[in-house]
């Protein structure tokens, strides 16, 4: 094939190595600034003068779905059309393509061809599409034969431009245009307006582009649900292009910011590394790694990348990271002296800053209100610790209060996990945390102290089981000297001394358990069993009303609690007669009936309403338990459809009403009551 290249000069290639580079001169920054830097779609350049767009003038007939059979064959040279002009080449510089992959012409979605007037570049080898319509596009010219021309078999690839067999079609540029020997790339052909919109049968688009050529087409099909939201079928565009050109860094940019989209930081922090590894002068990679360095929380790292030409590519994203930082640094220090409310304020403030998906200063709250004695909270907090899976290299070992980040996380495991009696799974983290980071003083010590009290916690176990009480709270005990905020070990050893007789022993350890953890049930049952034991029926009512309020549909406590009532009851010397455990609450139907039972000694709650009213309805299931809470009372129902004349005698004009008498006395009455004034009421005259 004939060639009619004119060499290259030095200044020429220097002119190109000028425009093409990415951040190494003025001319091109805006070929690379952004307005919206959370787009992935780099902005494209404007179209180059002397060139005009065409549609693609394929045969009405030809499908134009991406799934044609194409096939590349080299363009056949003819003298008349393909003819180079070489006295034209000066003043032609804006002719040629930008290289850019990110910025290609191919994205357009009409195929660019010069106009007719002007002249073609002589350093640019001729290309095209031939299709079997017989229209013949060749770049720099807009001569069209009418002619057929059908070259060999269709099935073979000769070179730039792609040869389509039978039934015509819409011709496909090549996935990546070639370099001619030092001159530019030849302009591609891109594909036309209708490879992009029509698609076989119901089959989405982006669908069809993932099987297509043009990398620049799927890119750009990739930014259209990308800004749509479409993350994850941008992520499978991103894919393909990628596959197509795997050192194109502006793929793996908008890759990584399809990550981001669907919360995977982790995953977009590699990619904008390896953005970054492939283009080191890509500024917009460097960019968007330091935002999401600055989301996890990595001042240094994120600093770099921000700051990777000498100088902060945007001076407000500069501003703050520096707030954060300073955040972090208090956080840091407060920590080190053990005030842990102003590592709670600090920690939510560098939140706040810009480090919303570190999970080192989440961990760091969670491990505030563990040392807090706040294990709700704790618990609460650990739900809320963001999933950076995988967790990037250049990330875990960086450090965060003396030990590496990813370390960090393990540690804080390791110890809520041994405050609620997980003690295998606080060994596990403990581990994990001293593989991570072996050199850390206070993780080994961490390792160290969980092996032991989960050892000794061990064999307190066995011993009890053995009904050795003696020797267990002795194997509790050593646990405690390494972990003396440990309430399970606490209510353990309480479950010792009550076994040996000891109830003001076992009263004590509940206590302690109590404090680190209030809404622990075991040491209140446990205090509430010793109290009764000791003959403290206040303390034991108390108690076992607690544990009614955190157990309401536990029997055993509810039988405990009437024995207790009944008992502190007889304590005061009060008449107690006919009261079993166990009475569900008694439908009166008579005037008689409803007389003798508000005058029975004790405390008397009659519950007044209809069967047709909504609110009645809502109410009568929480006085039923309500009865089985409160065995002690005598709860009645009274329904003034079919007893008017007890609701008259008690002047009961709305329903629900409750009314509470005290040994025949009334002394409450509640209209329409809430949940909580009528449980409030009814344990007050409780007592």
């Amino acid at each position: 094939m004939p060639k009619s290249v004119k060499p290259i000069s030095e200044s020429d290639k220097l002119s190109d190595h000028l425009r093409d580079s990415s951040l190494t001169s003025e001319i091109n920054k805006p070929d690379f600034r952004e307005l919206d830097l959370g787009s992935p779609v780099s902005p494209l350049r404007s179209q180059p003068r002397g060139l005009t767009t065409t549609t693609s003038s394929s045969s009405s007939s030809s499908s134009g779905s991406l799934t044609g059979r194409v096939k590349h064959a080299p363009v056949i040279g003819r003298s008349n059309s393909l003819r180079s002009q070489s006295g034209s080449s000066s003043g032609n510089n804006n002719l040629r393509p930008r290289s850019d992959s990110a910025t290609s012409s191919s994205s357009h979605s009409q195929p660019l061809i010069s106009s007719a007037t002007s002249p073609a570049p002589a350093n640019v080898l001729p290309t095209g599409n031939i299709c079997p319509s017989g229209k013949i596009q060749i770049t720099g010219m807009t001569q069209t034969r009418s002619r057929s021309d059908v070259l060999g078999s269709g099935t073979g690839t000769y070179g730039h431009g792609s040869i389509m067999r039978g039934g015509g079609g819409t011709s496909i540029s090549p996935a990546k245009p070639t370099n001619t020997g030092g001159g530019s790339p030849p302009v591609i052909v891109g594909s036309s307006s209708r490879s992009s919109t029509v698609v076989a049968g119901d089959t989405p688009i982006w669908k069809k582009a993932v099987l297509g050529s043009d990398s620049e087409e799927v890119k750009r099909l990739g930014n259209e649900m990308y800004r749509k939201g479409l993350f994850n079928e941008a992520l499978k565009l991103y894919d393909r292009a990628i596959a197509l050109s795997p050192t194109n860094a502006a793929y793996r940019s908008n890759r990584a910011a399809a990550l981001t989209g669907l919360a995977r930081i982790g995953e977009a922090v590699m990619e904008c590394e390896e953005a970054v590894r492939s283009d080191p002068n890509y500024g917009r990679a460097h960019h968007r790694l330091a935002l999401l360095l600055i989301r996890l929380g990595q001042v240094n790292s994120a600093r770099k990348h921000l700051c990777f030409l000498g100088r902060p590519s945007d001076p407000m994203e500069l501003q703050k990271l520096e707030a954060m930082e300073k955040h972090l640094i208090k956080c840091v220090d407060a920590r080190r002296v053990s005030d842990w409310k102003t590592v709670l304020t600090e920690a939510d403030a560098a939140i706040v800053s810009g480090a919303d998906f570190a999970p080192q200063l989440f961990m760091c709250k969670v491990e505030a209100f563990l040392k807090l004695h706040r294990l709700d909270d704790a618990q609460s907090k650990l739900l809320e610790v963001p999933k950076v899976e995988p967790f990037p290299v250049s990330c875990s070992q960086t450090r965060f209060s003396g030990m590496a980040c990813e370390a960090y996380t393990y540690f804080v495991k390791a110890q809520i996990e041994m405050a609620l009696g997980r003690f295998e799974n606080a060994v596990m983290a403990a581990e994990k945390a001293s593989q991570i980071d072996p050199r850390c003083n206070e993780v080994a010590m961490l390792h160290n102290t969980v092996t032991l009290v989960a050892r000794a916690r061990a064999r307190g176990n066995d011993l009890y089981k053995s009904e050795r009480y003696t020797e267990a709270s002795s194997a509790y005990a050593e646990g405690l000297r390494l972990d003396p905020c440990n309430a399970i070990l606490y209510c353990n050893r309480a479950a010792c001394w009550f076994k040996l007789g000891m109830w003001e022993r076992s009263i004590e350890d509940c206590n302690q358990a109590l404090r680190y953890q209030p809404c622990y049930t075991k040491p209140l049952l446990r205090r509430a069993a010793s109290n009764s034991k000791m003959e403290r029926w206040g303390a034991a009512v108390s108690d076992y009303e607690a544990l009614i309020r955190e157990l309401p549909h536990d029997k055993e406590v509810a039988e405990s609690l009437f024995h207790a009532q009944v008992a502190l009851k007889k304590s005061r010397g009060e008449e107690v007669l006919n009261m079993e455990f166990g009475g569900d609450v008694e439908e009166v139907y008579s005037r008689e009936q409803f007389k003798s039972a508000i005058n029975l000694p004790g405390v008397s709650v009659i519950h007044f309403s209809t069967a047709s009213d909504h609110q009645c309805k809502q109410i009568s299931p929480f006085v039923d338990s309500l009865c089985t809470r409160y065995p002690s009372i005598h709860f009645l129902k009274v329904d003034i459809d079919k007893c008017p004349s007890i609701g008259n005698a008690e002047n009961v004009r709305v329903v629900p009403t409750v009314k509470i008498y005290k040994n025949g006395s009334r002394v409450k009455e509640i209209v329409c009551p809430s949940k909580e004034v009528l449980e409030y009421s009814v344990r007050h005259y409780s007592g």
